[in-house]
C-alpha cells in the first residue's frame, strides 16, 4: 500500500499506512500470512512454473479455478476456470499459457487429477506424458505436504481474501473476474519478496516455443535407450519391469547407478529400480 501510495504523489511513512488501515478495519487475520519455514526460489524467470487448483469453496462448481504461477516472480501465468479436473480442459488451457507465455523449464504440482493417478502403478496420466513431451521436466510436491507449493498456495490466499473482499459473480462472469484479479496482481500489487514490485516488472517470457506435434525426444549420444512394450513395461535384467501404461510404446533412457537404475522419460525421473530388493518405485519426490 505504501509502494502504490507513493505513486501516486503521497509519502507516507508504513507505519502510518498501517494505523490508517488498522482504523478502519482493512487489517484482518485471514490477510496474513505467516513466513514459510524454509525457502527456495528458482533464479529466473520460466525455470520452474507451480500448478494447482484452487480449492471449490465458493465457486459452485467440483472444483475451483486453475492457477499457475512462476516460482521466481511469482507472476500468475494462467487463471482458469475448468471448472473440472478433467485432463482435456486442463490441456487446453495450459497450451493457451504455452502459446502466449512460452514454455517452463520445469513444473511442480502435488499428487492430484488430472496429472496424478492414484491408481496407476507409476501414477503418470496421459496428460503428463504430453506435458514431458515439451520437454518440460515435472516435480511432485510431497503428500499433504502443501508447503512445497508455497507461492501458488499464498496466491490463492489472496485470491481467496479477494473473493470475500468483492464477492465473485456467477455464471460467464466468472472468467472475466479471474482475468480482472490476474490483472491486478500481475501489474498493480507491489510484492515484497519482489522488493516491492510487481510480479509483472520482474517476469519475462519464456524463449522457449510450445510445439503442438514435438518430434521423438533426442536422448543424448550413448545413452541407454529401451522401447517400453504396449503395457508400459521395460525388459531388464532378465525380467520386465512396471514403468507406467501411459508411456506404453514410448523410449526411456536407463542409468545405472549403485545397483539401482532410474528410468527417465525425456527429461524427468519416472521410476527407480532397485536391483538389490527388486523393488521398483514411483519416483514423485520434490527435490529443490
Amino acid at each position: 500500500m505504501q509502494v502504490l501510495l507513493a505513486q501516486e504523489g503521497i509519502t507516507l511513512p508504513i507505519i502510518t499506512v498501517h494505523r490508517i488501515l488498522l482504523r478502519r478495519g482493512l487489517v484482518r487475520p485471514e490477510d496474513r500470512f505467516r513466513a514459510a519455514v524454509e525457502r527456495f526460489e528458482r533464479g529466473t524467470p520460466n525455470q520452474l512454473w507451480q500448478m494447482d487448483f484452487k480449492s471449490p469453496l465458493g465457486w459452485e462448481a467440483p472444483v475451483g479455478p486453475l492457477s499457475v504461477l512462476d516460482d521466481h516472480s511469482r507472476y500468475a501465468i494462467a487463471l482458469r476456470g475448468t471448472w473440472t479436473t478433467q485432463a482435456e480442459p486442463v490441456k487446453q488451457g495450459l497450451i493457451e499459457a504455452f502459446e502466449r507465455c512460452g514454455v517452463p523449464e520445469e513444473m511442480l504440482m502435488d499428487h492430484g487429477t488430472p496429472w496424478w493417478n492414484m491408481k496407476a502403478v507409476a501414477g503418470w496420466t496421459w496428460l503428463t506424458v504430453w506435458i514431458m513431451k515439451q520437454g518440460i521436466q515435472l516435480h511432485f510436491s510431497g503428500y499433504r505436504h502443501p508447503q512445497t507449493q508455497g507461492k501458488v498456495e499464498r496466491f490463492h490466499g489472496a485470491l481467496g481474501a479477494a473473493m470475500k473482499r468483492r464477492g465473485i459473480p456467477a455464471g460467464e462472469e466468472r472468467q472475466r473476474w479471474l482475468d480482472e484479479f490476474r490483472e491486478e496482481y500481475n501489474h498493480v500489487r507491489p510484492h515484497e519478496a519482489l522488493k516491492m514490485k510487481t510480479p509483472a516488472a520482474v517476469w519475462s517470457k519464456s524463449a522457449r516455443r510450445y510445439v503442438a506435434k514435438p518430434p521423438a525426444w533426442e536422448y543424448p549420444t550413448g545413452a541407454e535407450v529401451y522401447k517400453l512394450s504396449t503395457h508400459g513395461q521395460l525388459q531388464l535384467t532378465r525380467r520386465r519391469w512396471e514403468i507406467s501404461r501411459a508411456l506404453a510404446g514410448e523410449r526411456v533412457q536407463v542409468l545405472r547407478t549403485d545397483g539401482r537404475v532410474l528410468v527417465y522419460y525425456c527429461r524427468s525421473l519416472v521410476r527407480e529400480l532397485d536391483l538389490v530388493t527388486q523393488r521398483s518405485t514411483a519416483v514423485d519426490r520434490w527435490v529443490s
